[in-house]
């Protein structure tokens, strides 16, 4: 996710948004918005007429459409494209209260732009507190306004620190389990880089910190069919970062892991059950079976915001199915039309991996494993890294 260095983004800066300066939101402009989302990863903006009061429905559209991607980024964009409209009502006409009540009112209609993705909801629930708590003490609508700005600035700072985090814990963990090989060989999956997140990244944080480390050989990235995130963006972002990748077709993984090239498969999150199920960009499925098989070990990369303790498994799990136009036309829908008409289409965003088919989950807090048992205690994880008994 793009934040720019002084109101207008540029170009040189796409994936490298962690080492950008944050911005104060108080100072971007409508049309400063409009041009961040457009070095998002598809050009969706000249479809949306941009006007302060509808920024909350820009960027609604803009996660339904994939301009915005990625779970960690969908949560950070939503909370600051309200947070930008929120700093541009200087004129509201209303209460404490009645402010307490608009910014929970788009909120709530954010959170539905995309089912699968947890952390968009768990966002809003901490938002929603802290509206709360403004409003409660607040003598008019501009403090709570000013609030809510301030908790989501600290949001996307956290994302970044929880990235690195995530990225150090992974790279550590990888390096002692596989200590017997003198250069480590990953393949991973989608975009979980600095385009889905604040910046830095998830699972390709750790493939960021194994190289930084000079313990990384080589990373492998799927083309990710048929939104083509690997290809599009992950490819990108390791180019940029000068990091050794090769792009492969998604039905060539299960042969390069029998070509004994892959040591590790490392993926993000999009929503991880209370027992480890995890549900993520369709085809980390097969790539979980096929590592399984070859004896590989498999992770999932995801901060803790991606956990859903509230659902014991992925059978619960939301699966949201995506228009036939991605299947049926070249670039996700965007190009020309190469399939026959007529033809019914099975498109689901993304598939559940059990925990079973899973070796760690790798967290800002540490790396949750099975610890011998045939079942993760993410619970008791949670709970003992966030001081609860």
């Amino acid at each position: 996710m793009l934040v720019p260095k002084q109101g207008k983004p540029h170009h040189s800066e796409l994936g490298l948004s962690y080492k950008v300066q944050f911005h104060t939101l108080s100072l971007w402009t409508p049309v400063e918005f409009e041009e961040w989302l457009c070095l998002m990863e598809t050009k969706l903006c000249s479809r949306f007429a941009i006007n302060v009061a509808h920024f909350s429905y820009l960027i609604k559209e803009a996660i339904k459409e994939m301009v915005v991607r990625g779970a960690p980024a969908i949560a950070i964009a939503a909370a600051l494209s309200l947070a930008v409209e929120a700093s541009n009502l200087a004129s509201f006409d209303g209460t404490s209260d009645d402010a307490s009540v608009f910014l929970s009112k788009k909120l709530d209609y954010l959170v539905s732009s995309r089912p699968t993705a947890v952390n968009l909801s768990d966002a809003v629930v901490k938002l929603k507190e802290v509206i709360k708590k403004a409003a409660a003490t607040a003598k008019e609508a501009n403090s709570v306004f000013q609030a809510y700005i301030e908790a989501a600035e600290v949001m996307l700072e956290d994302d970044v620190t929880s990235n690195k985090a995530i990225g150090s814990y992974g790279a550590s963990f990888i390096k002692n389990y596989l200590k017997d090989s003198q250069k480590i060989t990953v393949l991973t999956h989608c975009n979980t880089g600095s385009l889905a997140t604040a910046g830095y990244g998830t699972a390709l944080g750790v493939i960021r910190a194994l190289h930084a480390d000079g313990a990384l050989e080589k990373a492998y990235c799927t083309e990710t069919r048929p939104f083509n995130q690997g290809s599009r963006l992950t490819a990108f972002e390791m180019v940029h970062e000068n990091i050794p990748a090769t792009l492969i077709a998604d039905s060539a993984a299960a042969a390069l892991m029998n070509a004994g090239r892959v040591k590790a498969v490392i993926v993000g999150a999009d929503r991880v059950a209370a027992n480890g199920d995890t549900a993520n960009k369709i085809g980390t499925y097969s790539l979980a079976v096929s590592a399984m098989h070859h004896a590989i070990p498999f992770y999932v990369a995801a901060p803790l915001t991606s956990v859903d303790l509230s659902l014991s498994s992925g059978e619960e799990i939301v699966i949201e199915e995506r228009s036939p136009k991605e299947l049926l036309h070249t670039r996700g829908g965007l190009g020309e039309q190469i399939a026959a008409s007529g033809i019914l289409v099975w498109n689901p965003a993304f598939d559940v991996t059990p925990a079973n088919v899973i070796s760690g989950i790798i967290t800002e807090k540490g790396v949750i494993t099975k610890n011998g048992k045939d079942t993760f205690d993410i619970a008791g994880f949670v709970h003992k890294t966030s001081g609860k008994s």
